[in-house]
């Protein structure tokens, strides 16, 4: 070695540091962030699927929601998104979910086809609570039966 050497020691350490927090911090910020937004996507999709099933054979309408809450909320829950962030509207059928869902109420008639659309808020890690612009909505056609016992 001589002693032009002994100046440049330590110095790849430092270099790789450096590119370790310019490059790979943000990198994994990008991937926990995808994450989570795909894992909301996921909840909402599964949440609407699953509160379809429990409105679309329920015996009445008010059982039925209930039954949907619940259903939107365990599957939300199985995503390990927080159900404080579900909302489950109801569609007449060939509507699409907007963000202005409401005020239908299916009456669960047989042959009675409507839509279920459970919207989550998504929550993007290192991110404030007041930043919950995203949001994932998932929608399920219900058919009921049509030799159902009203």
């Amino acid at each position: 070695m001589t002693e032009a050497d002994d100046g440049e020691r330590g110095s790849a350490i430092v270099e790789f540091v450096f590119v370790a927090l310019v490059v790979f911090v943000p990198l994994v910020y990008l991937v926990a962030g995808f994450s989570a937004v795909q894992r909301g996507v996921f909840a909402a999709d599964a949440a609407a699927r699953e509160a379809g099933r429990a409105i679309g054979t329920a015996p009445d309408p008010v059982t039925g929601q209930a039954r949907a809450e619940a259903a939107a909320a365990l599957a939300v829950e199985d995503q390990s998104v927080s159900a404080t962030d579900v909302r489950v509207a109801y569609l007449p059928a060939g509507v699409e979910c907007t963000a202005s869902n409401g005020g239908y109420t299916p009456a669960l008639v047989p042959g009675e086809e409507f839509s279920v659309c459970v919207t989550v808020t998504v929550r993007v890690p290192l991110l404030p609570d007041f930043v919950d612009a995203n949001t994932a909505t998932g929608q399920f056609v219900v058919e009921r039966d049509r030799y159902v016992d009203p």
